[in-house]
C-alpha cells in the first residue's frame, strides 16, 4: 500500500464510522452540533495520531503477553493529555463533550488501529494511518453534526465552543420548520442510518461500475 493509499482509506474505505461502523456511542452523542463533533473528532484524530506513533515505535520492545494493557496504558496517557488541555484551553467544549473525552480511551476506532495497524507496520506508515482514520471520522463526525443541527434547529451555530472572538448563528431554515426531534437521541439514530444506507449504496454503485 502505497502512502497515498494508505491516507486515503480513512475516508471512504475504512471510514470508521460509514463503513467500519466503530464508534457509534460518541457519534450519536456529541453530534448535536457541528461544532461538538468538530471538537471530538479533532481530539480523536490527535489520540489516533499519538498512540499509533508510539505503538509503532515501541511494537518490537512490548512482549505478545502485555500488548493489549500496554496499548491501553498509552492511549489512556494521550487521552488524558487531551482532556487536560480541553478543561484548559477550551473549557466550553470540554463541558458540552463531558465524559465522552475520557471514553476515548476505550474508543473501538483507536484500539483497533494499534492492534490491526500500528502494531505490525513502521513509524510512519503508523502515523499516516493514524491521521487517515482520525480525520475520516472527523468528516463523518461534521457530517452527521450538520444534518442534525440544521434539521434540529434550522441554523448553523458559531464561536460557542471555540474561541472566535464572536458567536452566533446561521439561520438556513426557518425556526418554526426545524424539528427538534433530531437533536435528540432518536434523531440521532435516524440521521446516522440515513447517511450509511446512503453511503452504502454509493459504494455499492461504484463496485458495480467497476
Amino acid at each position: 500500500m502505497t502512502n497515498k493509499e494508505n491516507f486515503l482509506k480513512g475516508f471512504i474505505k475504512e471510514n470508521s464510522l460509514f463503513v467500519m461502523m466503530l464508534g457509534l456511542c460518541p457519534a450519536l452523542a456529541t453530534t448535536r452540533s457541528i461544532e461538538a463533533a468538530i471538537g471530538m473528532g479533532l481530539l480523536i484524530t490527535f489520540v489516533l495520531i499519538c498512540s499509533n506513533t508510539l505503538i509503532s515505535a515501541l511494537r518490537t520492545v512490548i512482549a505478545d503477553e502485555v500488548r493489549i494493557p500496554a496499548y491501553i496504558v498509552i492511549i489512556a496517557t494521550f487521552v488524558t493529555i487531551v482532556r487536560i488541555l480541553t478543561e484548559t484551553f477550551l473549557p466550553d467544549l470540554s463541558a458540552s463533550l463531558g465524559v465522552f473525552i475520557p471514553l476515548i480511551a476505550v474508543n473501538c476506532i483507536i484500539f483497533g488501529r494499534a492492534e490491526a495497524f500500528a502494531s505490525k507496520n513502521k513509524i510512519f506508515p503508523s502515523l499516516i494511518d493514524g491521521l487517515s482514520i482520525g480525520l475520516g471520522t472527523l468528516l463523518a463526525l461534521v457530517v452527521v453534526g450538520f444534518f442534525r443541527e440544521l434539521l434540529g434547529t434550522g441554523a448553523i451555530a458559531y464561536g460557542h465552543y471555540f474561541p472566535l472572538g464572536v458567536q452566533g448563528a446561521i439561520r438556513i431554515i426557518p425556526s418554526d420548520y426545524a424539528i427538534s426531534v433530531f437533536v435528540m437521541a432518536p434523531g440521532a439514530f435516524l440521521i446516522l442510518g440515513v447517511l450509511i444506507a446512503v453511503f452504502v449504496k454509493i459504494q455499492d454503485r461504484k463496485g458495480e461500475a467497476k
